[in-house]
C-alpha cells in the first residue's frame, strides 16, 4: 500500500540539543556585561576616571561580539523549518561562531598593539583605581564564563534510532525538534529505481551524543578572554604597585593577546571546516560506515559524510554489491550510528 503524501515530507530541524537553554544564558550574559559596561562607563564619567571609562567601552566589543552569537540562536530557531535551508539551519551556529572568532581575532591585535604601544611609552598608573576595575570585571567574566560553559548536562536525552523493517518501506525515522520539543515517530522511507539504482533517503535520528556548540563556545571564549586580560593586569598591577615595574603591565598584555590569539585561531579553524564542509570533523563517522557496509562482495564507491547541526551529520552513500539488498538492508546497518541524522543510500549490482 502506497504511503500518504505527508508520511513522505520530512523536516530537517537540527539544531542542537541545548539550543533554546544556551540561547536564554547567551541573552542573560549580554545582559550582564551591558548594565556593568553602563556602571563602569557612568561611574568613569562622574569619578573622573578613565580607567573605568575605557573598561567600560572594552566590555561594549564582547558584549557585541555575543550579540552575533545570541542573534544567531535566535534566527536559526525561527527558521528551522524554512524550506530554503535545503539542510536546516544548524550551521548558522559555526557561522556566527566564525564570525565570532574573527572579532576575537582583532580584539587580540588591538591589545597587543596597544600594550606595545604602551611598554615603548609607559604611562602613569592610578593602582587602586585600576586593580579595582580589573577585579570588578573579573568577577562579572567568572559569572559569565560558568553561565556559558558547555557542560553536556542537558544535552544527553538521546533520540532512538531508526530501525528498517520488511521491502522498501519499513523504515521508522525520528525528527528531532528543536530544544524542548519531542520526536515523532513515522514511515519516512522510500525509494525508487533509476538507471539500475536503487534510492533510498533516511531522515531518522540516531542516539547522539553530547556535540560541541561552536557558537556557544565563541561567547565562551570571548568572557575567558576578558576574564585572561583582567587577571593579567591584576597581577601585573600589583607587582608594578610593590616593586614599580611599570613594564609588567604591558608585558602581561602582550601575553594576553598571544593567548587570545591562540584561542581565535583555534575557533577559526574548527568552524571553517564545517563550513567549507570538510572531512575532519566527520572521519570517525565515516570509518564506521565503511565497517558497517562493506564486506568481500560489497564495496562503497562514494562516500560524503558532513555536519548539518551540532550534534547532526548527513550522509550519502553508494554502494556496488555482488548480492545486492534493498536500501533500507544497508539503512539498517547504519541505524544505531551516533550522530548520523539525514542517510541517502544508493545501491548498484555488480557482476561477480
Amino acid at each position: 500500500m502506497a504511503l500518504p503524501t505527508e508520511k513522505l515530507v520530512h523536516e530537517h530541524v537540527y539544531l542542537g540539543a541545548g539550543h533554546q537553554r544556551n540561547e536564554r544564558r547567551v541573552w542573560l550574559v549580554i545582559a550582564l556585561t551591558a548594565t556593568m559596561m553602563v556602571a563602569e562607563i557612568a561611574a568613569g564619567h562622574l569619578y573622573g576616571s578613565m580607567a573605568l571609562v575605557a573598561d567600560g567601552w572594552h566590555m561594549s566589543t564582547h558584549a557585541g561580539a555575543m550579540l552575533i552569537t545570541a542573534l544567531a540562536y535566535l534566527y536559526s530557531r525561527r527558521q528551522a523549518r524554512n524550506p530554503r535551508f535545503t539542510f536546516g539551519t544548524g550551521k548558522l551556529g559555526d557561522l556566527a561562531g566564525f564570525a565570532s572568532a574573527i572579532v576575537l581575532a582583532l580584539i587580540a591585535m588591538l591589545i597587543g598593539w596597544e600594550s606595545l604601544l604602551r611598554l615603548a611609552n609607559p604611562v602613569a598608573i592610578s593602582f587602586s583605581q585600576a586593580i579595582a576595575v580589573a577585579v570588578a570585571g573579573l568577577a562579572v567574566n567568572l559569572v559569565s564564563a560558568f553561565l556559558l560553559k558547555d557542560d553536556h548536562q542537558h544535552h544527553g536525552h538521546a533520540g532512538h534510532a531508526g530501525h528498517a523493517g520488511h521491502g522498501h518501506h519499513g523504515h521508522h525515522g525520528s525528527h528531532q525538534h528543536p530544544a524542548g520539543g519531542h520526536p515523532h515517530h513515522d514511515d519516512a522511507a522510500h525509494s525508487h529505481h533509476d538507471h539500475g539504482h536503487d534510492h533510498d533517503h533516511a531522515h531518522g535520528h540516531a542516539a547522539r551524543a553530547p556535540a560541541a556548540d561552536n557558537n556557544l563556545r565563541s561567547a565562551y571564549l570571548h568572557v575567558m578572554a576578558d576574564a585572561l586580560t583582567s587577571v593579567l593586569a591584576i597581577v601585573a598591577l600589583v607587582a608594578a604597585s610593590i616593586y614599580g615595574w611599570l613594564w609588567l603591565d604591558p608585558l602581561m598584555g602582550i601575553v594576553g593577546a598571544l593567548v587570545i590569539a591562540h584561542w581565535s585561531w583555534g575557533l577559526i579553524r574548527q568552524t571553517g571546516l564545517i563550513l567549507i564542509d570538510a572531512t575532519d570533523a566527520v572521519t570517525g563517522l565515516q570509518t564506521e560506515i565503511r565497517e558497517r557496509i562493506e564486506t568481500p562482495q560489497e564495496t562503497i564507491t562514494d562516500l560524503h559524510v558532513w555536519q548539518v547541526g551540532p550534534g547532526h551529520n548527513a550522509a550519502i552513500v553508494a554502494i556496488a554489491s555482488q548480492t545486492p539488498h534493498p536500501p533500507a538492508f544497508y539503512k539498517e546497518k547504519l541505524a544505531a550510528l551516533t550522530g548520523l541524522s539525514h542517510l541517502t543510500v544508493e545501491v548498484t549490482p555488480v557482476a561477480a
